[in-house]
């Protein structure tokens, strides 16, 4: 099996599960930035932002809510969570399988995800939107007005 995350669902690859449910699993980081960074992937496997159907992602983001308010509530005594998905090589996206990272976090515990982001204007944000609401029409996935 060459996907590491397919694996972990399989029962084929080590992982120190937190939660499986039929269409889910969540399994804490093998490189955590913080104690209790967990993932949750879908069973059934997807790229990207690109593959994934929204219900796939509202599922993941449901049970990435739950770990993020078990992380508050727990020993881990969270003050916040982060969770993310890297969409891509560019994104730093590194299994290409999914996932949401959920990562508790506590005040003053200095990790920083935007650490060195440059932050740049956009010279002409109107041709942006337009360039955007363009490719929503075309992808029949514009919002409705």
């Amino acid at each position: 099996m060459s996907c590491v995350f397919c694996a972990v669902v399989a029962g084929t690859a080590p992982a120190v599960k937190i939660l499986e449910d039929d269409d889910h699993v969540a399994f804490l980081d093998i490189r955590p930035f913080t104690r209790g960074h967990t993932l949750v992937i879908p069973k059934q496997h997807f790229v990207d932002l690109t593959d994934a159907p929204a219900a796939t992602l509202a599922g993941m983001i449901a049970v990435g809510q739950r770990i993020a308010q078990a992380a508050r509530v727990s020993g881990l005594h969270a003050d916040g969570n982060n969770l993310a998905i890297n969409d891509g090589r560019a994104a730093f996206q590194s299994v290409f399988h999914i996932h949401l990272h959920v990562v508790p976090r506590r005040d003053g515990d200095r990790l920083s995800f935007a650490k060195g982001l440059l932050v740049r204007r956009d010279p002409d944000r109107e041709t942006t939107g337009k360039i955007l609401r363009a490719a929503l029409a075309g992808s029949g996935t514009a919002p409705p007005d």
